[in-house]
């Protein structure tokens, strides 16, 4: 049976899915944050909307609405970017996952498109489990595609790069200027290698240091392409329906069926069949 997108039920079919234990699959994906001169900003949003799509083809689960703000602080300096300070983007997960519980809901995995929201995202599962004993199952977009490492041929990557375009020229190509795709490795490839994570705030000035990205990309978006986004959405889809899977086994058991009573054959032909 395939799932549904909570947006698309009444209130009605929503609860005989919820009722009847149903995984609740949470999306995660800024409706509104710059990926470069190419890309829209509403990359990541389709992302998640992807992602949610193919898990729904493929499992009975319900599919929340995108969570389409969130926190993304590295990304301030570009118009349009929109941006939640991390405790209104814990509080906004705790409410959103704690109407579910509510709701008799205590199967929930969220699908994350982001980088910086990883940080907040487990802060709010945390609080969920302790203060509702709910578990809920989280992935980031850096866990995914291990089956597609070494498909890139960009130097490094990170934002609005090779793999991020590939995937919306995949998904949605119209959306992409892939004219006004460039290099752009800012000052990463002289930044020394180190087990450390640095925080950064991207920044067209040169002599921002590790901030530094004239087109708000990190990576080469130039080496784009579709059949490359394909293969790595399929690999992406595959790693999450088999989580699904794994992590809620008993809500995909197929239910026992009674098995069918014999005809009852009339008195009269088992009387002529003994003569």
């Amino acid at each position: 049976m395939k799932g549904a997108w909570l947006e698309d039920l009444t209130w009605v079919e929503a609860g005989e899915r919820l009722e009847a234990g149903w995984p609740v699959i949470i999306p995660i994906g800024a409706r509104a944050k710059e990926h470069g001169h190419h890309l829209p900003l509403k990359t990541d949003y389709l992302t998640a909307r992807e992602f949610g799509q193919r898990i729904a083809e493929a499992l009975p689960v319900v599919v929340a609405p995108v969570v389409d703000f969130g926190y993304y602080p590295a990304f301030v300096n570009y118009p349009g970017s929109q941006h939640l300070r991390a405790d209104t983007f814990i509080n906004v997960l705790k409410d959103l996952i704690g109407n579910f519980i509510d709701h008799g809901v205590t199967r929930i995995a969220v699908v994350n498109t982001g980088v910086s929201t990883e940080a907040p995202l487990r802060i709010a599962v945390r609080d969920i489990y302790e203060e509702r004993k709910v578990r809920v199952a989280t992935t980031d977009i850096r866990m995914l595609g291990s089956a597609i490492k070494g498909l890139m041929k960009q130097k490094l990557g990170g934002h609005g790069d090779e793999q991020e375009t590939s995937m919306i020229l995949a998904i949605e190509p119209r959306s992409v200027k892939m004219k006004l795709a460039k290099t752009d490795y800012g000052h990463a490839l002289s930044e020394p290698k180190t087990v450390f994570y640095i925080p950064t705030v991207f920044d067209g000035d040169r002599n921002s240091g590790p901030d530094y990205s004239i087109t708000g990309v990190r990576g080469d978006a130039s080496l784009a392409t579709p059949e490359k986004g394909r293969k790595v959405l399929d690999a992406m889809a595959t790693e999450l329906i088999d989580g699904i899977k794994a992590i809620f086994p008993e809500a995909f058991v197929p239910k026992a069926t009674k098995p069918k009573a014999a005809p009852r054959r009339k008195r009269g032909t088992e009387a002529k069949r003994r003569r």
